[in-house]
């Protein structure tokens, strides 16, 4: 592997296989046999996996349990040995892989402070520096000076993220460490992964949450199965990662397909619902969809298919999402038993638009159109922000609406309504047809930032949405007995 002062991490063709073994005994023959018979199968933890780090980059690994994202953390760090293939490390490491891992059960917290810092490379004299704000940071007390074997979990990631977080590392790895600890703590340590990042610290970690991944990370790798499947944006690969998530491998192998003949761009209508495989869904896993909708009457009627029935794209006369603006970008893909044929949004005043006034109430329209049976269908929205994450969003699931069976032909209209508490800004929303059929999330159609919302505010507060305050102040001059309030 040639060197590259550009990378902080180089992974090139890196597998790791284990030696599966059907019984004990199955070892010893193997060992002792003159023929060299096998008697074990091999499993490929991972294959061929290929991918760089930049120096000062922050780099997320997603992917499903089993995929190897914490097995290559582990061979990027020295802790295992690749079966075939190449790492080569630019900077000095400070890994927070799983709990204990680097620490000696028997020994204090001050102990182990110091004998880490040893092996990493630093002086008794300048961990004597460092100590105060590792302390400061863990914040367990007289703890410290306790055996660690001693500690509940929280408090020994907060002395393991303390010490890795601390020792101004040049390569911070963090496999799921944030995921103990109460949130105030997780909050303390996101901030802090912030500030060394910003000091050019390059970060690689693994975690499962999708909202973190799309916030921190400048780049995303995608694994499943100890298979490198693709690299980019955190936004789309998190959209790959759903997929994956609902066992759609049909529709994600088309869609790479897409980014490598396009160079990530997508063609909607080369990925039409009935044309593809269906697709993953949320993030967490669950039904219809991470933050699926918010609807104070999520409402569907059916109704009998007309004249106008036809197939995934054939055009319509008059659909309500000719009147808006529709992403020509968007990616949707199912499995053909439904169709969101067309959508609108509906401003206060009935008035069909992508422009929406924070403090008003307004309607998500979706009109879906059956091509084969289904027992129970969910319809869902979502609303992301530009980077990818969540912000909000329900399901006629969610929202308890009654929702009847259909057969070919039928059409449900469904009703959103709620109130724009966002603030003003650029938004996507996406939206799906989905169900369970034989206890198997499945999804009929989804369609991934469709049409942008812009919300248009003469008041923003801050974050995400408005917590629609009602402030009350009350003056009391100086030197009188007399109050003056005021009511904003």
């Amino acid at each position: 592997m040639s060197s590259n002062n550009e990378y902080a991490i180089q992974v090139q063709d890196v597998s790791k296989i284990y030696k599966l073994y059907d019984k004990p005994i199955d070892r010893l023959k193997e060992s002792l046999s003159l023929t060299h018979k096998n008697y074990h199968r091999d499993f490929f933890a991972l294959s061929d996996i290929s991918f760089n780090v930049k120096k000062g980059e922050t780099v997320g690994i997603i992917g499903t349990n089993g995929s190897g994202k914490s097995t290559i953390l582990k061979i990027i760090t020295g802790v295992l040995t690749p079966t075939s293939g190449q790492v080569r490390v630019s900077g000095v490491i400070s890994a927070l892989l799983e709990l204990g891992a680097g620490f000696n059960m028997d020994y204090t917290g001050i102990e182990n402070i110091y004998m880490n810092g040893t092996m990493m490379g630093f002086s008794k004299k300048q961990m004597d520096e460092k100590l105060p704000d590792i302390l400061e940071f863990a914040d367990i007390g007289d703890f410290v000076y306790q055996p660690v074997k001693t500690y509940s979990s929280g408090m020994f990631v907060r002395l393991a993220f303390a010490l890795s977080i601390n020792v101004e590392p040049e390569i911070l790895i963090v496999d799921e460490a944030l995921s103990v600890g109460d949130v105030f703590f997780q909050s303390k340590c996101y901030r802090r992964m912030e500030e060394i990042r910003k000091n050019g610290t390059t970060i690689l970690m693994v975690t499962h949450d999708m909202g973190s991944v799309i916030k921190y990370c400048d780049r995303v790798v995608l694994l499943n199965k100890g298979h490198y499947v693709a690299e980019g944006a955190p936004g789309k690969m998190v959209d790959l990662y759903k997929k994956i998530l609902a066992n759609q491998m049909d529709d994600l192998e088309e869609e790479l397909l897409e980014m490598n003949d396009f160079s990530g761009g997508m063609d909607s209508d080369a990925a039409g619902a009935g044309a593809k495989g269906a697709s993953g869904e949320m993030a967490d896993g669950s039904a219809a969809g991470a933050g699926a909708d918010t609807s104070e009457n999520a409402a569907g009627t059916a109704k009998g298919q007309d004249g106008a029935a036809g197939h995934a794209h054939k055009k319509h006369s008059g659909l309500m999402k000719d009147k808006l603006t529709i992403n020509p970008n968007r990616t949707e893909y199912g499995n053909g038993k439904a169709e969101i044929y067309d959508l609108g949004m509906f401003d206060e005043r009935g008035n069909l638009t992508n422009l929406l006034l924070k403090g008003e109430y307004f309607t998500i329209k979706e009109k879906i159109r059956f091509h084969d049976s289904i027992q129970s269908p969910i319809f869902t929205y979502t609303i992301k922000d530009k980077k990818g994450a969540d912000l909000t969003g329900t399901n006629t699931m969610f929202e308890g609406a009654e929702i009847r069976p259909v057969k070919n032909g039928d059409e449900y209209e469904v009703n959103f309504r709620q109130k724009m508490t966002l603030q003003g800004g650029e938004y996507l929303l996406s939206m799906s047809c989905t169900g369970f059929e034989q206890g198997e999330h499945t999804v009929y159609h989804r369609l991934y930032d469709v049409a942008n919302i812009t919300v248009i505010s003469n008041k923003n507060t801050v974050g995400v949405y408005d917590m629609e305050s009602e402030v009350e102040a009350v003056l009391k001059p100086a030197g009188s007995g007399n109050t003056e309030s005021g009511n904003v």
